[in-house]
């Protein structure tokens, strides 16, 4: 029987996203005319942290399964346990370019991940050309389409967005994401007024490659929908309403024979053969702490070579992680 799932997890590279079915009718969007396919490049770095990532069957269903429903993917569980990774992975695996990512803070707003319009440097240049008995520049200099806002863009294959931390967000973002999610589109009220005399205006975008975009009438309309990473540390509630929209993920700290995986994928064989006994006193801290697989893989990383060099192994290892027994209830 051959696998339902376009993404597998298996971190090499593949076009398993043109075998993706057609939406259900009332998640079928019209955007367009399609922008160019061409993606920027993917940074080495970014690269490495998506091959290296390691999804269990269920992140692999529910991964598909928003993939399949074009709805947003609410990722929850604690700090470290790749829930940012995970957005990595699918656009990496799927040969869908560089993550979006739009950090959340408790003062963002839905308009910082649609756009950005710098009305004063455009009152500047207006005042400037006038004296200079110049043309007023072009409004589509002084847009620039937030990481929402991109993805938005009518493309023939999903953007990946990460909306990281949504959970420090201001009580109304949630809510104000809705209809975006639920329309598939946004309009640019400064580019909507021009619109009589210029319909198309060439815009910038969140990607660092600095490319512009066509926008029409001042409005955005993806045709196929974004697949949306929304992350959290379970800081917060959400409302109903929101959460009905989304399909939820809680990703688990990963177990020891996991995390021997981890550091077998992510660290040299030497290292990795001498990891059993920092493992299970990692996992013994965990529970009591919020230490992360990052902590681990740093402590087996700098005590490995601290011990070839006459350190103190273990005494390093309590500097790092605390101490080697859990604390006495």
């Amino acid at each position: 029987m051959t696998d339902w799932r376009i993404f597998r997890g298996t971190s090499q590279p593949h076009n398993g996203i043109a075998s993706l079915p057609p939406p259900q009718r009332w998640r079928a969007f019209d955007g367009g005319p399609p922008v160019p396919p061409e993606l920027p490049a993917w940074s080495p770095v970014d690269v490495e942290r998506a091959s290296f990532y390691q999804a269990d069957s269920q992140v692999l269903d529910l991964v598909n399964a928003a993939l399949y429903l074009r709805r947003p993917l609410l990722v929850t569980g604690k700090p470290g346990v790749g829930k940012s990774t995970l957005a990595l992975a699918v656009a990496y695996e799927l040969g869908l370019g560089p993550v979006l990512r739009w950090p959340v803070t408790s003062r963002t707003t839905l308009k910082d991940g649609l756009y950005t319009y710098d009305a004063i440097r455009r009152l500047h240049d207006v005042t400037t050309a006038k004296a200079q008995g110049e043309a007023e520049t072009d409004i589509g200099r002084y847009i620039t389409l937030g990481p929402l806002g991109t993805a938005l863009l009518p493309r023939e294959r999903p953007r990946v967005l990460l909306i990281d931390e949504i959970d420090k967000s201001d009580i109304d973002l949630p809510n104000d994401l809705l209809n975006v999610f639920e329309e598939g589109e946004f309009t640019i009220p400064e580019l909507k007024r021009a619109a009589r005399e210029q319909t198309e205006v060439d815009v910038s975008t969140a990607d660092q490659d600095g490319a512009d975009v066509k926008v029409r009438e001042g409005r955005v309309r993806c045709r196929a929908f974004p697949f949306v990473v929304l992350t959290s540390n379970q800081e917060r509630e959400f409302p109903p309403a929101f959460l009905r929209r989304c399909v939820p993920l809680q990703i688990l700290p990963p177990g020891q024979d996991e995390l021997m995986s981890i550091v077998q994928a992510r660290l040299d064989a030497d290292v990795s053969a001498e990891a059993d006994d920092l493992v299970t006193a990692f996992l013994s801290l965990r529970d009591a702490g919020d230490l992360a697989t990052d902590h681990l893989l740093n402590a087996l990383y700098l005590t490995f070579h601290a011990a070839r060099g006459g350190g103190d192994r273990e005494q390093l290892a309590e500097q790092l992680l605390g101490r080697l027994e859990p604390p006495v209830t």
